[in-house]
């Protein structure tokens, strides 16, 4: 079972493009094929809607006779955690705290404040407090800059 088949049985239940896919991993062991899938939306995703595009998919993948052997399937919303893959991911979360490595491994911390076609733009966070007349700018962060973004959590 490839990816690529995955990704044509699926699509028709993505609600013409309301859900998307952020991950999809097929595993193979001596005894079942393991299939995730992660799903997201611009407002989110709740269980049922995974639930549901779950059944779906299974029953096609049954119907159809794709996988022979026992499988196993998830579907289910990133998580918290899950880095941010996806320009639409980065847009949903438009005024929340995100930690970033770059590929040059300097990290980044600050308020998500925009996103371009190319990149995000960021309200770094300060250590010391800005001096009175200081004016403080987001940094702009080109895409192929990012090696992991991740929404941080605040407990406050």
């Amino acid at each position: 079972m490839t990816k690529e088949k995955i990704i044509e049985l699926i699509t028709p239940f993505l609600e013409d493009d309301k859900f998307f896919i952020v991950d999809l991993k097929v595993t193979q062991t001596k005894t079942r094929t393991n299939i995730t899938i992660l799903l997201d939306s611009d407002t989110g995703i709740m269980i049922e809607d995974c639930a549901s595009i779950s059944r779906r998919l299974a029953h096609q993948i049954e119907e159809q006779d794709l996988i022979k052997d026992a499988f196993n399937l998830e579907v289910s919303s990133p998580g918290v955690d899950f880095p941010l893959t996806l320009v639409r991911q980065y847009a949903k979360n438009i005024g929340r705290t995100l930690k970033i490595e770059l590929k040059d491994k300097t990290e980044k911390i600050g308020v998500l404040e925009a996103l371009t076609d190319s990149g995000i733009s960021l309200m770094e966070e300060r250590k010391k407090k800005p001096k009175k007349d200081e004016v403080i700018e987001a940094i702009m962060i080109p895409f192929e800059e990012i090696s992991v973004a991740k929404v941080q959590i605040s407990f406050k």
